[in-house]
């Protein structure tokens, strides 16, 4: 299973695809907050995520309070900064994957503190960056992929 570490996120639409990601490939979602939104059941209900009953939501005060509760033995940092291409890491089962808010990313201490785990994915010079869905989007199937895609189905497969 995947971690998937959102810190700060901002959108509840991106927070809810990526939820949408995380029922799809099982992988688990942490929330570190302060969060944009409010996920409680109602706010959950009211906005009609009829999968979120399907993913592992786990939420913290802090990164230090998720540092506290986690052992991180395998972790990768998203960032625009970063100085490779996130297809250059080895992803293993049970690593963890950590995306900054829509605003900011992630934060700069945290960023030079884990250096060598810090992965772009490769877009246009002039291009700010990618919807923060579409970025955790392409990473899980990255990660999935060298995985072997565990527990999933593989559609390739399947006679016609």
């Amino acid at each position: 299973m995947l971690n998937i570490v959102l810190v700060e996120p901002e959108i509840p639409q991106n927070c809810g695809n990526i939820a949408r990601t995380c029922a799809a490939t099982g992988c688990r979602l942490h929330l570190i907050r302060p969060l944009g939104f409010d996920i409680s059941e109602k706010a959950v209900r009211r906005a009609g995520l009829d999968y979120w009953h399907m993913v592992e939501v786990l939420d913290y005060d802090s990164l230090e309070d998720f540092f506290r509760k986690n052992d991180v033995q395998e972790m990768w940092c998203l960032s625009t900064k970063a100085p490779r291409c996130y297809v250059e890491a080895e992803f293993h089962d049970g690593c963890y994957l950590f995306f900054g808010k829509e605003t900011k990313g992630l934060p700069e201490s945290f960023l030079a503190e884990h250096y060598e785990q810090c992965v772009r994915i490769p877009m246009k010079a002039e291009a700010r960056s990618l919807n923060l869905s579409n970025a955790v989007a392409i990473t899980v199937y990255e990660a999935l992929r060298q995985i072997s895609f565990p527990g999933l189905q593989d559609f390739g497969k399947m006679r016609t």
